[in-house]
């Protein structure tokens, strides 16, 4: 391993997605519009309390696997994450909703998911004294609260399907960074459980950094798609 091993995890990440966006049946380049701005605001929402836990040493990074170049305290690698990771598992969707256009599932991810915000939010607020384990979970809970019980939308199921299939790179990724360590965790800030090298709540961060993007991706690609029928029908009545 190397001084580029975190920026060679984001470019082997993001890769394959980026190549087969141009695969003729899919063609996932066209929802490029939709998806760039919510990774872009997806991303200033995690970056901002990235780089405060940083600067309180709930974690940090291990400079023998980084090029040393920095924005403040975040390495330009823990930016790039919240590109590259996000990029990939959107295009995990799409293949989902591709392949399994027909997936009847969405009441039954609604409710597991409702029930899962609630375990979340309690567990975040009986543990206020951790601070990864208390922002993340209750934010976390509460973001799949309010998407379950007000916006109830329709994508759900296809959602929990990807957020399987996304585990498996996850604890290959996850995996490296915290065993080397690139990234090293305070445990007084967390439970203190680990998968392996990777702490619980790396799991229910990695939930809310999805949801939160496929929210956006499916916003903004209605939005899309609205400003394209109004174009067409224009186009018709000339």
């Amino acid at each position: 391993m190397s001084d580029y091993t975190y920026l060679l995890l984001n470019i082997g990440t993001i890769l394959f997605p980026v190549l087969f966006s141009f695969e003729k049946q899919i063609r996932f380049v066209r929802f490029w519009p939709a998806v760039i701005p919510g990774i872009l605001l997806t991303g200033s929402f995690f970056l901002i309390w990235d780089y405060l836990f940083t600067l309180d040493g709930v974690w940090g990074f291990n400079p023998v696997y980084l090029t040393k170049i920095y924005l403040g305290p975040l390495p330009v690698e823990e930016i790039l994450f919240f590109i590259t990771i996000p990029f990939a598992c959107l295009f995990i969707y799409e293949l989902v909703k591709f392949y399994l256009p027909n997936l009847n599932i969405n009441k039954q991810a609604q409710t597991g998911f409702t029930i899962l915000g609630i375990v979340l939010l309690l567990v975040g607020l009986f543990n206020t004294d951790k601070a990864y384990t208390f922002i993340k979970l209750s934010l976390t809970g509460g973001g799949l609260l309010f998407v379950t019980l007000m916006m109830k939308p329709k994508w759900l199921g296809h959602f929990l399907v990807m957020f399987l299939v996304h585990l498996i790179p996850f604890f290959i990724v996850n995996g490296i960074l915290t065993s080397l360590p690139v990234v090293w965790y305070n445990d007084a800030e967390n439970l203190g459980i680990r998968m392996g090298t990777i702490p619980v709540e790396d799991t229910f961060y990695s939930l809310l950094l999805l949801l939160m993007n496929v929210a956006f991706f499916e916003y903004f690609r209605g939005k899309t798609s609205s400003t394209q029928r109004r174009r067409e029908r224009r186009e018709n009545a000339k």
